[in-house]
């Protein structure tokens, strides 16, 4: 008879992302995900090729996650973009893993991006809804990884310049 599993790929990823968070994508090894989960390295092997195979599988997680998030919204340009801010804010090292790192799988963000897609098309039509939603999450992307670095350091209100750039962004769109 098999012995039993002591460890799942949910379980694993859960404990990756955990580590992510609280560590960074350096502290993020085999050894500690192992550790974490209460088994030796090599079994995690049975789940997830190698570190990279984790770092894909914790990516896909987190845009999973994001994926979630965005359906949670009323589907308009503001909510989307709001909802992506606020979950790359409380997933961090997460966010530069997936948006700067470029370790999720391809199918994961072809999902994510999907609402995004569909609010830019409105706004601008089918043959520029492309464009519209990669200049408004480049834009985004931007904002919150010079945010979550604390490169916003002249003053003022950064949530009312979030606001500010959504809105020129959206009319910008609008008037196409």
């Amino acid at each position: 008879m098999p012995t039993p599993e002591k460890t799942s790929l949910s379980a694993i990823v859960a404990a990756g992302r955990d580590i992510l968070e609280s560590g960074g994508p350096d502290r993020l090894t085999m050894q500690g995900v192992a550790t974490r989960v209460g088994v030796r390295a090599p079994s995690l092997y049975k789940h997830v090729r190698d570190r990279a195979g984790l770092l894909s599988a914790v990516a896909g997680a987190i845009v999973d996650g994001l994926i979630e998030r965005l359906a949670a919204t009323d589907g308009s340009f503001e909510e989307l973009i709001s909802a992506y801010r606020d979950y790359a804010r409380e997933n961090p090292e997460g966010f530069r893993l997936v948006m700067l790192a470029a370790h999720a799988p391809l199918e994961s963000l072809e999902r994510a991006v999907l609402p995004i897609l569909d609010a830019t098309r409105r706004l601008v039509g089918e043959e520029a809804a492309l464009d519209a939603a990669r200049l408004v999450t480049s834009w985004a992307t931007g904002f919150i990884q010079m945010e979550l670095t604390g490169a916003f350091r002249l003053g003022g209100d950064v949530d009312q310049a979030f606001a500010y750039g959504l809105a020129h962004m959206r009319r910008a769109l609008a008037d196409a």
